[in-house]
């Protein structure tokens, strides 16, 4: 039996890595970095949104090759990590996008 690879899967896994350690990265450069402020790395936010709805189509995908081959592609371990990371990827953003603006509404309020 041959097996075939399946690069959505992988695909996918990159993408839920990507998704759930773009907002740390960014409050990490943040704290790293004399000139960005923690505001600044709102800018992480829609990229590990992005990100982890991209590793769920990744996944998506991947299992649907997996499907079409019979089980012949290999990545079922890795489709099922990318979907967890990829949900995770959006919970950060969600709770990411809600700190951030909770604090420019603080911000708002405040002046």
């Amino acid at each position: 039996m041959i097996r075939h690879s399946n690069h959505r899967a992988t695909l996918a896994l990159l993408s839920g890595l990507v998704a759930v350690l773009a907002v740390p990265a960014a409050v990490a450069l943040s704290r790293r970095s004399s000139t960005l402020t923690l505001v600044d790395a709102a800018w992480a936010v829609p990229v590990a949104a992005g990100c982890g709805v991209a590793a769920l189509l990744f996944a998506r995908g991947a299992h649907g090759r997996i499907r079409a081959t019979l089980d012949r592609a290999r990545g079922r371990a890795r489709t099922r990590a990318a979907r967890v990371l990829g949900v995770a990827g959006i919970c950060v953003a969600l709770s990411a996008a809600i700190a951030v603006g909770f604090f420019e509404l603080l911000l708002r309020l405040e002046s």
